[in-house]
């Protein structure tokens, strides 16, 4: 009789043990489940990346910009929350190019201390366009960041950023393959039309001239000169003799109009303008979009924006 009970009581401790396991499996696949539907943690280093992904990923993800819009993301100092979200991030984007890896190497730094691996956790999202050098450099360190000048880099940044959502997020992979293919239609559209209208400017005429020499991939990809007071990454910026010989350069030339990024000091420009009787067309953008609601507030917009002011201003 004992042994009856015994064998019961087994029987009973195993269907007890089995339930347990049971409840706790189900328990488990539940919070997979629960941690499967959380959206995919995205960060990126500025307000052009940002609204890149944002165009492929939608409400999608969880999207944190670094480098307020506005701000020089050259040299930026990450606060207490983009170093708590690049820790969480499933996801990071960076130029690249020397933007963000260049001068205090802030970006270098925040992914190193968050344990992030490159090509695993974060991607340059330039990977693949073809690098333009400053002026007289050719080793690494001096490369111009400004590739998304060029809308064809940007459509190169647009096909890096998908690719990588769709690889950590496959779930969405035929979402992010749409919007990608309507963004890009978007942005090639808008980069053959401007390239129609810079062929038909006078050559005696075409000629962009900024403060910053952050034009040099635009200037490729629309057959434009540019001619600049300073060039990236210099300590000196607007120096008498940096205005004296852009000036002596504009005297040989017929250029019509002159322009000013929105991120730099426009007091330089107003002086070679000055000097050089040549008028100031218009406010350029290079390194942020503008602010939600105002013009060039989106990548597509500020460089609508950009193509439509310089070409208006070479035609003058």
């Amino acid at each position: 009789m004992m042994r009856k009970w015994e064998a019961v009581l087994g029987s009973l401790g195993i269907l007890i043990a089995l339930f347990i396991f049971g409840a706790c499996s189900i328990n488990s696949k539940d919070k997979d489940k629960v941690a499967s539907n959380e959206k995919l943690k995205v960060v990126v280093t500025n307000s052009i990346l940002a609204d890149i992904t944002e165009n492929i990923a939608k409400d999608k993800i969880d999207l944190h910009s670094i480098v307020p819009i506005g701000k020089d993301p050259h040299e930026y100092e990450p606060l207490p929350e983009d170093v708590q979200k690049t820790s969480k991030a499933d996801l990071i984007f960076y130029n690249g190019v020397n933007l963000e890896t260049g001068g205090n190497a802030w970006f270098t730094k925040l992914v190193k201390n968050a344990n992030k691996e490159e090509n695993k956790d974060y991607f340059a999202a330039s990977d693949g366009i073809d690098v333009i050098y400053l002026e007289g450099q050719s080793e690494k360190g001096k490369e111009d960041p400004h590739a998304w000048l060029n809308l064809e880099n940007g459509i190169i940044y647009a096909k890096n950023i998908e690719k990588q959502l769709a690889e950590k997020d496959p779930d969405n992979k035929k979402f992010y393959k749409e919007n990608l293919d309507k963004y890009i239609e978007k942005l090639d559209s808008l980069d053959k039309e401007a390239k129609s209208k810079f062929a038909s400017i006078p050559n005696d005429k075409k000629m962009i001239v900024t403060s910053e020499g952050c034009f040099k991939y635009f200037s490729k990809a629309y057959n434009v000169p540019s001619a600049y007071i300073w060039e990236i990454n210099t300590e000196e910026e607007g120096t008498p003799d940096q205005i004296k010989h852009l000036v002596e350069k504009l005297r040989t030339t017929k250029v019509p109009s002159l322009f000013v990024e929105s991120s730099v000091d426009d007091r330089p420009m107003k002086t070679v303008s000055k000097d050089t009787n040549i008028p100031i067309f218009a406010k350029i953008f290079t390194d942020s979009i503008a602010k939600k609601g105002e013009e060039g507030d989106s990548y597509y917009s500020m460089m609508k924006w950009n193509l439509e002011k310089i070409a208006e201003g070479l035609n003058q």
